[in-house]
């Protein structure tokens, strides 16, 4: 082989190596971390949908998907602090806004649930003294 070919060879091989090296884009991300919760497989969706804020932080979706991963795995605070960075960014987004609202409701019965709980506990507690 000539020395021309084998730097044109040389040039192809290395431009296909760093092509397929580089970093998925964001978007690949997302849709891959919907894939996983779609699945169930919350901790890798949050890794992915992580990996997009750090690239683009302002992606509302993102966020607001990061947000239902938290909530999934009962990350309270994780979750609100993610909705509240969605809507910061588009606070007109109806899918967020329901979201941000459905959460606010089952974080009030998770809060009142437990506060039952705790009640019933002392009262148990009481009882045995």
């Amino acid at each position: 082989m000539t020395r021309k070919k084998c730097l044109v060879l040389l040039l192809l091989f290395s431009f296909l190596l760093i092509t397929s090296c580089s970093r998925p884009q964001p978007k690949t991300q997302l849709q891959f971390g919907i894939l996983a919760a779609q699945k169930g497989l919350w901790d890798e969706a949050i890794f992915r949908w992580k990996k997009v804020i750090q690239s683009d932080p302002n992606s509302a979706a993102a966020h607001n998907n990061l947000a239902v991963a938290y909530e999934k795995k009962g990350l309270w605070e994780e979750a609100e602090r993610e909705y509240e960075a969605a809507l910061k960014l588009k606070p007109n987004h109806d899918f967020i806004t329901a979201n941000y609202e459905k959460f606010k409701s089952r974080l009030e019965e998770v809060e009142d649930s437990e506060k039952d709980e705790n009640e019933a506990n002392k009262k148990k507690d009481k009882k045995r003294k």
